[in-house]
């Protein structure tokens, strides 16, 4: 959860620094406190939407030098728009498709287009040496050589680390992609299932779709939060996190207006669609005398498909006092529920097992720990490779 938070914060914080490197915004607006506060902060989705209520409607007195022409006899405001191409999409954590894909890095085993040889790990061969003449030996990954083994021996038998490392301490794989194995495993954003069904989407496969849709107000435009309409969340852990903050576009699940004869979906909660497993289709539950619908406030998400505890709470009492509220049944068979994320590759403290990048794990998605980091992605629209593809061996004739 905090790395989806960081890379919405990554993407408004580098078009806010574009906008001002264009001259749509005045030098330094971000770090001036007459503008910037917690009640007007900038948003790249609102700005797109409704440019004018950015920074709380202050956007028109800090515009730069492209931000304003003349017409006429009067000053008109003018935004980087859609149309404008300057702003960056936004930044995200990968799929597991998508991340797998870069780790494993099949550019430098293909010969034409056929795969050869081997490849286990992001780098080419079965081990997790290197065979090159200069490095020959060297350990490829920082992680857990063996039992209370972080390091390996001592000299050019150690992999240089025994918890996290510098990135870049290893070379890249053949996409030029640092750490895909070892030193910290990473978060994708797939809610985990233990079967992925490629039969329903076999596209840059994903789970976890919540379909939302913004808030329209009486005079057709996007709604941006103001600061009366903070909204917290308690994590079952007892932090309180704040979903929205001030400037951001108003969000709402969507409804049967969009649903109506969709194919691809049909209500806004889609993280249990076709799970492809036989646990998903049965109850797993004690008490059989329940109706659906009492079972599934009993039971929320996946809890009652895969007979998972059910997801720990902390509420407050009349008094103020925190109650934890915690399933305490020694009877359940799973730990897998709506809750839970994917996360890839081997850490410093794994074994060699975990650098295969089709392995994969689950964590509980408000939990952090010191072996599990994350990188940022980004949706390019057009073609794969901005270069035009040539003929490797040209027929003679």
């Amino acid at each position: 959860m905090q790395a989806v938070q960081f890379a919405e914060w990554r993407t408004d914080r580098v078009n806010e620094f574009i906008l001002e490197r264009e001259q749509y915004l005045e030098k330094d607006t971000r770090y001036n406190p007459d503008v910037v506060d917690a009640n007007s902060t900038f948003s790249t989705s609102a700005y797109l939407k409704v440019p004018g209520q950015t920074y709380g409607g202050k956007i028109d007195s800090i515009a730069g030098k492209r931000g304003k022409v003349k017409k006429d006899t009067a000053e008109v405001n003018v935004y980087a728009g859609v149309d404008k191409g300057i702003l960056l999409p936004s930044y995200r954590l990968p799929t597991e498709t998508e991340w797998e894909y870069a780790a494993l890095a099949l550019a430098g085993e293909r010969e034409y287009n056929a795969y050869r040889g081997k490849k286990k790990y992001p780098w080419s061969g079965e081990y997790t040496r290197s065979d090159e003449r200069r490095t020959e030996g060297d350990q490829l990954a920082n992680f857990k050589l063996g039992k209370g083994d972080y390091g390996g021996i001592a000299g050019w038998s150690d992999d240089g680390a025994d918890i996290t490392i510098q990135v870049k301490a290893y070379p890249p794989n053949d996409y030029g992609v640092y750490d895909m194995a070892g030193n910290v495993a990473e978060w994708v954003s797939d809610v985990y299932r233990p079967i992925v069904d490629d039969e329903a989407n076999d596209f840059n496969y994903y789970r976890g779709n919540v379909y939302l849709k913004e808030v329209i107000g009486e005079d057709g435009k996007a709604q941006v939060i103001s600061p009366d309409q903070l909204v917290y969340d308690t994590l079952p852990n007892g932090k309180v996190l704040l979903k929205r903050i001030p400037g951001q576009l108003e969000l709402q699940p969507v409804d049967e207006e969009e649903t109506f004869l969709r194919q691809n979906f049909t209500q806004s909660e889609n993280r249990n669609y076709r799970d492809g497993d036989l646990a998903s289709s049965r109850k797993y539950t004690e008490q059989g005398s329940k109706s659906p619908e009492e079972l599934a406030e009993a039971f929320p998400g996946s809890s009652a498909m895969y007979d998972a505890p059910q997801t720990p709470r902390v509420t407050l009492d009349e008094e103020g006092n925190k109650i934890r509220k915690k399933d305490k049944s020694s009877k359940r068979t799973s730990l897998i529920t709506d809750e839970v994320r994917v996360y890839k590759g081997g850490s410093w403290k794994d074994r060699a097992y975990w650098l295969d990048p089709a392995q994969r794990r689950f964590l509980p998605q408000y939990i952090a720990t010191d072996y599990i980091g994350f990188r940022c992605a980004m949706t390019r629209l057009g073609s794969k490779s901005k270069n035009k593809k040539t003929a490797r061996h040209k027929r003679r004739g």
